[in-house]
Formats: C-alpha cells, structure tokens, sequence
C-alpha cells in the first residue's frame, strides 16, 4: 500500500512554503498585521451555499454553548479586531467547509483573508493583482489585470442580460449542461452560467476582477446603484485563467442590515432542510460599536498554487488531500 504517501511533491511542497514567506513578506513591507483568530466559534456561517463543520465539546463551558463551529472564513473575528482599533490586518490560515470534496475541493483549506482600513473593493483589487502577480513571479509567470462588469461579462459572452432575464431564459444559456432544478433560484441559475459556461473560457495568464454583482449577491458587502440605476452589490471576484482565487467586498457597516441578512439566510436553510446554526452576535454588536469603513478579501490559497502550477487537482498541491488525511 502506497496511501501513506504525500499527494504532492516535494517541489509542489516547496512552492507552497515559498508562497506563504511571499505572503508576510507583502504585507510585513507594507505595514499590514498578521492576526490568529479563533477556529472554533459558538456560531456558524449563515450562508446558504456553505456548510459549516460542527463538534460538541466536553469539558467546562461554565453555561456557554457545547456546539462550536469550524469557520469558514475568519471574517467575523477579524472585523470584531478591527471593530476594536487592531487597523490593517490578515490571517493566513486553515478553514473548513463541509461537503467540498474532489478535484477542486478539499474539505479543510488554506485561505488568506485581509482588510484595509479606509479602501473600497476597487483599491482592493489592485492589491490582490500584485499579489497575485508576486506570485506568478515565483513560477516565471505573470499576468494581465482586466475589469468587467457582471452585466457585461454575460451580455458579450452568453447574450444575455443577468439582471433582466427570466429564469427559463438562464436554464436555456446553459445549453447542453444538465443540471436538476429542484429548488434552484435565480442566483443558483447564474451560479451555474458562471462555473459552466464563462469560467471554462478564462483564458490561462488572465486575470480577470469581476465587480458589480447583482444585489442579490451582497453577501457581506454593500449594495449601490450602477450607471444605469440598478442595484448592485460593491463586490469583486478575482480569477487566474479559469480557477477563481479571491472574493473581495467594500464591507457593510449597517448592523441592522446584517442582522436581516442574517436572518435571511437562516429562513432559505430552513426552507431546504439545512442545518440553522446560530448567527454570530459578537459580529452584530462589533458592527453597532462602529466598525471603520473598509474592504476585506480572502483568497484561496490552494486555488492559487493550483494556478501557478497548471493544475486542475487541488491533491497536487496539498501535502494529503481528504481521502489521505
């Protein structure tokens, strides 16, 4: 039996401790903090798409909840630091997601999370590209930055207008992918457009930032009107080729916003049968003491290494994927 083995190799392993002194070495030169934060939270993520791990603990919790929750991200400790004064700041580390295996997923990941005090996401996404392309750097690769409205990716590559067209319309884009539509909403439907018909036609040395989402994709981020007066959320996703790499936001100040958001979420798992786990009210109460104007993105890491090294298997670039774990 040869299981015992790593998945990667040892250059693979190499690269990715050379990525990680790259990453403090850029933030270290311009000032920005490294933070630890918790792992285990008493909440989970609300998100309907993401599943969070839980365990029960056995010890002295002196009347404090026995569930806690894996994080998905470090968000919501790193905007109570920034809540509380800590300024610029990033975590590199491991969150966890269950359900996300295969050749693009592992359940336990590496993610980069970082906020700037006083930015919006479109300062964000020139940060992100240099880091990016110091990354690439390290392969003898690089990279060209471009910009593109949602409505206009889907306008010129598919024909049709995401903000307008019905569902039916949607399902008719997706051509010959055959996907079951029991209980996909609109948002699943574009979802899907993008992982299926605009990503697979990345090009390889591209780096493309997507920004002006539809509202209905805030998430976390804050909603304003575009040039032709529709809502949209002030959000980007960065791409390398076909392999998306980072999610950044012009972060949501508004605790009453958050809190319906919140509560939003809750009401879709619901309605699915999911798993409802307790919203995070240490967030709330950061948010209502006042946290700073700013933006946040998290990037993945395995995603990135993926791309650098011409790799559609996440398994080639961890030391043991899940089924080795």
């Amino acid at each position: 039996m040869s299981d015992w083995q790593p998945c990667a190799s040892h250059d693979a392993l190499h690269l990715r401790a050379s990525l990680n002194r790259l990453v403090r070495e850029f933030f270290h030169v311009r000032d920005v903090l490294e933070v630890e934060t918790p792992v285990m939270s008493q909440a989970g993520n609300t998100e309907p798409n993401i599943a969070s791990f839980a365990l029960e603990f056995s010890g002295r919790t002196d009347g404090a909840p026995r569930t806690r929750w894996l994080r998905t991200s470090p968000e919501y400790a790193l905007k109570r630091l920034l809540a509380a004064g800590i300024g610029d700041c990033y975590e590199l580390g491991r969150v966890f997601r269950d359900g996300e295996a295969g050749g693009r997923h592992n359940p336990e990941f590496s993610m980069l999370e970082w906020y700037r005090v006083g930015w919006n996401h479109e300062h964000l996404i020139e940060e992100a590209a240099a880091l990016v392309q110091a990354a690439l750097a390290l392969v003898g690769r690089s990279g060209q930055l471009r910009v593109v409205r949602y409505r206009d990716l889907y306008r010129d590559a598919l024909g049709i207008d995401p903000f307008t067209a019905d569902d039916e319309a949607l399902r008719v884009a997706l051509g010959d992918v055959l996907i079951d539509p029991q209980g996909l909403g609109r948002d699943d439907w574009l979802d899907l457009l993008m992982t299926h018909r605009l990503q697979p036609a990345f090009k390889t040395d591209d780096m493309l930032a997507v920004i002006d989402y539809p509202a209905s994709q805030c998430a976390l981020a804050r909603i304003a009107g575009d040039a032709e007066g529709h809502p949209v959320a002030q959000r980007f996703e960065l791409y390398l080729g076909p392999l998306e790499l980072a999610n950044g936001y012009n972060e949501l100040l508004d605790p009453s916003e958050q809190e319906k958001r919140f509560a939003r979420d809750l009401c879709v798992r619901e309605a699915r049968g999911a798993v409802v786990p307790p919203m995070d009210t240490r967030l709330l109460g950061a948010l209502a003491s006042g946290l700073p104007a700013c933006a946040g993105v998290a990037l993945g890491m395995d995603r990135l290494l993926m791309a650098m090294l011409g790799t559609t298997h996440i398994a080639n670039v961890l030391a043991f994927d899940f089924p080795r774990a």
